[in-house]
């Protein structure tokens, strides 16, 4: 169970809620059973739902003792007799589904807080919430049901959209920001490009751009993306960037990228929709990554990447290349026999 110190559970729940919450069928059980929590498979009771999205748990699921468990139907028959099954093709985005009705996100609480700074010629929306030591900047405008973090910076003219989810500690600059985006502690937003003219003494060009970003944005920890030097740098709805990543000037991202942690994306390259990165991926700048491409983790990119193409290694490239490599590789260096 959650640590109900940190996590409040919004349950019990029946089965029949659950399945329809999940967007799955009850394919056994009575579906007036209730079920208090989720849980691994390993740890769930006779009280819990669970899932099986992997093959390499099909065992833990033939003998957990979970009430309930989501899985795709070609294994509803290998449950044990004690449990419910919920149908679903996709068991882990239905596992989310109900996990987030167990716990949902905490609720904003209206009012700013005595040591908060909201400028007079800030516009801010019906029922935000403004923690310890925020600063709210002239002319920035907060949307509705806005939740902005304990010592977070809003800049001059920065807008935000209803819903956004400001954790402690962020910075924002130079922005204008959609709806329901979620920066997590430490994300700073709008800072300066990295961009010299090279020479004897280097002379910083001012960078003149913003950065764009849609709706439904999820930001992780300690993240970074600056501003554009004079286009802006663009990221579209539905993008989720891990934990301490950099992006650089005048990059322009898709639609849906999910880009994992330590990644880094150099100056004006452009990706495009529903682009996945492995961690700790690295990509030059003036680039163009195409539609659905797939990067594997620790991956050097220095060359355009085209649409739904898997590329691998450093310098990358298509992902069967570099693994033959490998394996000839592998073969070379094996020690030959009496050695």
């Amino acid at each position: 169970m959650a640590d109900p110190r940190f996590f409040k559970n919004a349950g019990p729940f029946s089965l029949a809620q659950l399945a329809s919450i999940g967007q799955a069928e009850i394919a056994s059980g009575d579906p007036d059973l209730m079920l208090n929590d989720v849980q691994p498979l390993q740890a769930a009771g006779a009280e819990h739902l669970s899932f099986l999205d992997n093959k390499l748990y099909v065992e833990a699921f033939t003998q957990s003792a979970a009430g309930a468990c989501l899985c795709d139907p070609n294994f509803v028959d290998r449950a044990p007799a004690t449990m419910a099954v919920l149908s679903t093709k996709e068991p882990y985005r239905a596992y989310a589904r109900i996990a987030q009705a167990f716990y949902p996100p905490e609720a904003v609480r209206p009012g700013v807080h005595p040591s908060a700074h909201v400028s007079a010629v800030a516009s801010l929306g019906k029922g935000c919430q403004i923690d310890a030591g925020a600063v709210v900047s002239d002319g920035a405008e907060i949307g509705d049901g806005c939740k902005i973090g304990a010592n977070s910076y809003i800049g001059p003219g920065v807008v935000l959209g209803a819903g956004c989810d400001i954790g402690p500690n962020v910075t924002l600059q130079y922005a204008l920001i959609g709806k329901n985006c979620v920066f997590h502690p430490g994300v700073r937003i709008g800072q300066d490009g990295f961009g010299f003219a090279p020479g004897a003494v280097h002379l910083k060009v001012p960078q003149l751009g913003r950065v764009v970003i849609g709706d439904d944005v999820d930001i992780g920890a300690n993240a970074c993306v600056d501003r554009g030097a004079g286009p802006d740098t663009v990221i579209a709805s539905g993008s989720k960037i891990d934990n301490m990543v950099q992006i650089g000037h005048n990059v322009e991202i898709g639609i849906g990228c999910l880009f994992p942690a330590l990644s880094g994306i150099s100056g004006s390259t452009k990706i495009g929709n529903y682009v996945m990165m492995g961690g700790a991926t690295g990509i030059a700048g003036h680039l163009s990554i195409g539609d659905g491409a797939r990067i594997a983790a620790q991956s050097g990119v220095m060359r355009d990447v085209e649409p739904g193409q898997t590329v691998a290694g450093s310098p990358a490239m298509p992902a069967k290349e570099y693994w033959r490599q490998v394996v000839a590789l592998k073969k070379l260096t094996r020690p030959k026999k009496g050695e």
